[in-house]
């Protein structure tokens, strides 16, 4: 898990929701899951176990919400992220207990998912900084089941 990952597997799509257009990774059939990256972006790890979440039968949406997708990520990429992110209108939002503007977005982006993939409900993984959003999400009506996850290794 050293090395850049292409994304070479997933569909690459430019999703338009809200009148806010953000890259989505998506792969799989089945249910749709979310997977919302950890910072610093979508990490070789995180893309890892997004096939995971595939592979167990399920269409992963795995969005593009800051950094380089695919990159290793180093400590430039890192101190970068985190610095929009601490000036950002999600920490201004959650700051004044306001609905984060990515948490509309996120909500848009499950009920197209659940259009797109039936099944019961769409499931959404938030990784230690987005796991606020997948609780978030629960708003939705087509939010089934959040998961808030901080790795260790994945």
């Amino acid at each position: 898990m050293h090395e850049d990952d292409p994304l070479e597997d997933f569909d690459t799509r430019a999703i338009t929701l809200d009148g806010v257009t953000k890259v989505v990774h998506v792969a799989g059939t089945g249910p749709a899951v979310i997977v919302m990256t950890e910072m610093p972006g979508i990490s070789p790890h995180v893309a890892r176990f997004s096939r995971w979440v595939r592979d167990a039968g399920f269409t992963v949406y795995m969005p593009s919400l800051f950094g380089r997708d695919g990159v290793v990520p180093g400590v430039e990429d890192g101190v970068a992220t985190f610095r929009r992110a601490c000036v950002s209108a999600e920490f201004r939002a959650f700051a004044a207990n306001e609905s984060s503007p990515v948490v509309a977005w996120l909500r848009a982006l499950a009920r197209l998912a659940h259009a797109a993939c039936g099944g019961p409900g769409v499931g959404a993984i938030g990784m230690c900084f987005t796991g606020n959003f997948a609780l978030a999400m629960m708003l939705e009506p087509a939010m089934l089941a959040p998961v808030l996850l901080q790795r260790r290794s994945l």
